[in-house]
């Protein structure tokens, strides 16, 4: 464990001062979305861009609007890693206008939310993993679902769905939480006593990187009932089971880009993540206050071969001899 830290220490630093070690590539301008992942996954991308393609990559702090206006007006960045398109209006026009393109997902699961409880549970009891076990059983959870804050769009879904599975007429009593911090908080506490928790959560995040937690399946997701589930104070008899439907979360890039760095934006293409590699990110970088390249290189060492497997041949030679 001590050379793996040290390891990742070494290629952080090395990240930090990376530059253009090849002359393969121009130069590329990337977006840096203004929260833990969107930074790191920047770091990530602009490491192996510089590294392995040869690329001279300015890095551009932005926001998912912002950063999708300058696409419309400007037609920069170059790439724009985790946009999260239903946050984004004009995004589809901009796709369907073809100024943009949608290169990957960068989560593979993307942007996930749901009802939850810790995987402790189902390993002891597998009827946990679906609804109807847990209203069957609810003392199991501690007849306890945890919500929401006041404010959340999950709250309004959340406030619906416990109409429709009778929760509290099945022995579940429905705790708004007042903040984001306190619904975490009260997995923390489960965790350290092992004790029934069940309750909304989302992610990536480091949360779910930290807690091994098991999705409970609510039903089947059903897009035109979930946009009934969304509304407040809907209609009782138009409500209904629904999961939550998974966010879009989208690496755009440029067309004038892809036809001019057909190589790198492959790479880009390729550049997915599974979920739980991010919710794992997320809390090393948290847990050791790390910089975003530090998190970007802790998943460079630790998920090597992957990234490279998301490479041409000859940017993993010449990754070979970094990582």
């Amino acid at each position: 464990m001590k050379n793996m830290k040290l390891k990742t220490s070494v290629l952080a630093v090395a990240m930090a001062a990376s530059g253009a070690a090849y002359a393969d590539c121009g130069e590329v301008s990337i977006g840096a979305m203004g929260w833990a992942s969107g930074e790191t996954i920047t770091a990530l991308a602009a490491f192996v861009m510089e590294q392995g393609y040869g690329c001279s990559v300015s890095v551009v702090p932005t926001d998912t609007v912002p950063a999708v206006t300058s696409l419309a007006e400007n037609g920069q960045p170059d790439v724009v890693p985790e946009v999260w398109t239903n946050s984004a209006p004009a995004y589809e026009g901009l796709e369907a206008d073809g100024k943009i393109i949608s290169a990957a997902n960068i989560f593979a699961g993307g942007g996930e939310e749901g009802w939850w409880v810790p995987k402790y549970l189902t390993d002891e009891h597998p009827e946990l993993a679906t609804i109807e076990g847990i209203l069957a059983n609810p003392e199991l959870v501690g007849g306890r679902f945890h919500n929401c804050p006041v404010g959340w769009g999950c709250r309004l879904v959340n406030d619906n769905l416990k109409v429709v599975h009778d929760m509290e007429g099945n022995g579940i009593e429905v705790f708004d939480h007042g903040s984001g911090a306190n619904l975490a908080a009260s997995i923390a506490a489960a965790f350290e006593d092992k004790a029934p928790w069940f309750g909304y959560y989302w992610g990536p995040t480091a949360v779910l990187g930290k807690y091994e937690m098991t999705r409970v399946d609510i039903g089947p997701v059903d897009a035109a009932q979930h946009k009934i589930n969304q509304q407040e104070n809907a209609d009782p008899s138009q409500i209904g089971v629904s999961g939550f439907p998974s966010a879009p979360v989208k690496t755009a890039i440029t067309a004038e880009f892809a036809a001019r760095e057909p190589a790198v934006a492959e790479f880009v293409g390729n550049l997915e993540l599974p979920n739980d590699v991010v919710s794992k990110m997320l809390f090393w970088k948290q847990e050791n206050n790390a910089s975003a390249d530090e998190a970007a290189a802790w998943v460079l060492t630790n998920y090597t071969d992957m990234i490279k497997g998301m490479v041409n041949d000859e940017a993993r030679a010449k990754l070979d001899k970094l990582i």
